[in-house]
């Protein structure tokens, strides 16, 4: 009797310490790390990569400027706040901007939802706490990349976006930020084509940084196959993004 009356002291003292540790914790808005309002803007240096089967292990690099601007603000068909953000393109600095397509950013209060080419994803979620993890691709179809796919490999679903690095201060391109947040999405690796050339291989990695005030600030994404001389179609397959801020207002 006395120990099982022991054992309940100790853990209602376990359970008032946590409902105290969690009243005390207060989190950042994700609103301060993705700021909307319409017309604000985020210029970026963009290079892409895409891996060709066809050309064996050649890959194609392109080199942009990337300016995203929030255009519009309006209601979807569930009366809920969007935001729709442009996406210019070009070269370099000494040509005009083009439009490259259109998305849309939905705060929902809890989280932001980024829709991109009709792929939905949770960008930001609350609370903004080291360690807090979400399914950031829930939404997405496992087919939702699968052109960059050899293999019909699921690479993208079921990823755990997860918070690492708050409040850290960065500079990017000569742009000094006071306060980034850090999120991890995916850090996969399967095999080496450089050590095993006769062995399959894939890699996945994909991480975002978000600068407060200011909003994303630098991207990282990467996914490759490779399939070994002996398959049917030998090389790499896939695709890569990389983009650092360069402008903001």
């Amino acid at each position: 009797m006395i120990k099982y009356f022991i054992g309940s002291c100790f853990l209602l003292f376990l359970l008032a310490s946590c409902k105290k540790e969690n009243a005390n914790f207060t989190s950042e808005s994700i609103y301060d790390y993705f700021p909307l309002q319409v017309g604000k803007y985020i210029t970026y240096d963009l290079d892409s990569t895409v891996y060709y089967l066809n050309f064996g292990e050649k890959a194609v690099n392109i080199h942009y400027q990337a300016q995203y601007r929030v255009d519009s603000q309006l209601s979807d068909n569930s009366g809920r706040l969007v935001y729709n953000i442009s996406r210019y393109l070009r070269s370099d600095s000494t040509q005009p901007w083009q439009i490259d397509n259109v998305f849309t950013a939905v705060p929902t209060g809890k989280s932001i939802e980024y829709i991109e080419d009709n792929n939905r994803f949770i960008k930001l979620m609350m609370p903004v706490k080291e360690g807090f993890s979400w399914k950031g691709n829930s939404y997405l179809s496992s087919y939702a990349y699968s052109v960059y796919s050899s293999s019909n490999n699921d690479f993208i679903t079921d990823w755990d976006y997860t918070y690492d690095s708050i409040g850290v201060p960065l500079t990017i391109n000569s742009i000094e930020i006071d306060s980034t947040l850090k999120v991890s999405e995916v850090d996969e690796k399967i095999g080496d084509p450089a050590s095993q050339p006769n062995g399959y291989a894939d890699r996945t990695y994909s991480v975002e940084k978000y600068g407060k005030g200011i909003g994303l600030i630098y991207r990282e994404f990467l996914h490759w196959e490779y399939q070994p001389p002996s398959s049917q179609s030998p090389g790499y397959i896939g695709f890569g993004i990389k983009m650092s801020i360069i402008d903001h207002n």
